[in-house]
């Protein structure tokens, strides 16, 4: 049975920082892309960044960028999502994502994942 568990979500103010984790189990971790997405209340889940197999290629929305820093160990088989500068529009719940077989991890490729996480709070005050 896979699984993939999200931590490190909390409540944390304006311009503070947070990491968030995803653990998977019952998957041969490294052949899977990984990818975070989010949901605010109200509004669809979007895309927010993805990393290769390897790891050696990221992709991330553009209202991130610079702030947030996708990674994976795969010994640990856990992806990561750094957090910087977080703003009070990035509150929402966070989604760790697996795509078998994807090459370059794009926005649309990574909407149709395998395998979606149950996600973690985050909430910024402003």
């Amino acid at each position: 049975q896979v699984q993939l568990v999200e931590s490190g979500g909390r409540l944390v103010q304006a311009g503070g920082s947070l990491r968030l984790s995803c653990g998977a189990s019952g998957l041969t971790f490294s052949i899977y892309a990984m990818g975070w997405f989010r949901q605010a209340p109200g509004k669809e889940r979007e895309f927010v960044a993805a990393v290769s197999r390897s790891g050696d290629y990221t992709n991330y929305r553009d209202s991130v960028k610079g702030r947030f820093t996708i990674s994976r160990d795969n010994a640990k088989i856990t992806v990561y999502l750094q957090m910087n500068s977080l703003k009070p529009e990035d509150t929402a719940v966070y989604y760790c994502a697996a795509a078998r077989g994807v090459g370059v991890p794009t926005a649309q490729v990574m909407r149709s994942p395998d395998y979606w996480g149950q996600g973690t709070q985050v909430t910024v005050s402003s």
